[in-house]
């Protein structure tokens, strides 16, 4: 994702807002199809109004949604929309405070069980999917690098540029199918 429509996150508020799964839910769902009501949520996650109302202020309060009022169509329909294309992290931004680095390291885990979940969920109910969706269109790869600091850095912008290519291209008018692939990347210091 570009830098100039990524929001930074540096405040423990919006990262706790941001890790919870149904928030994270409705964020992927205005990501996704763009803005929406609380009705239209509710229905996309299977989640009472009420709740999804409730959730909304959270991330309103946040900073991570606005209200767009020029696409209600009366004083009681309420639109909302994500503040920017993208949310970005890092623990540095935390490490000053030791319950905030805690937060932080929280969140970390929550995010990285959530793409886990995705493909788990994949690996159980890729049977009962079409087969053209079967073969190969999942990827799993990995490999061992020898990275400086800079270097490791230049690979996360070369990543999620190419991440950001495919999620900003123009969607072709074509007629195929197209579904929601859920694609992360992580690359981490380790040792074998």
């Amino acid at each position: 994702m570009s830098d100039v429509n990524v929001q930074h996150i540096r405040d423990t508020r919006a990262l706790s807002a941001l890790t919870h799964p149904l928030r994270r839910q409705l964020m992927d769902v205005m990501k996704l199809n763009g803005p929406a009501t609380a009705s239209a949520l509710s229905q996309a996650t299977g989640q009472a109004v009420g709740n999804v109302s409730h959730h909304l202020r959270v991330l309103a309060d946040a900073a991570l949604i606005e209200e767009v009022p020029e696409l209600a169509r009366d004083r009681r329909e309420r639109w909302w929309r994500l503040v920017s294309g993208g949310v970005r992290w890092t623990h540095t931004d935390f490490e000053h405070d030791p319950a905030e680095a805690a937060v932080a390291d929280a969140a970390a885990r929550l995010l990285i069980d959530r793409h886990m979940d995705f493909v788990r969920g994949w690996l159980t109910d890729r049977k009962s999917e079409e087969p053209d969706w079967r073969d190969g269109c999942a990827v799993s790869t990995e490999t061992w690098l020898h990275l400086t600091p800079d270097e490791a850095r230049q690979l996360a912008k070369e990543l999620t540029a190419l991440l950001d290519r495919w999620a900003s291209r123009p969607i072709p008018d074509d007629g195929q199918q197209r579904r929601p692939v859920f694609a992360f990347a992580h690359a981490v210091p380790a040792t074998p």
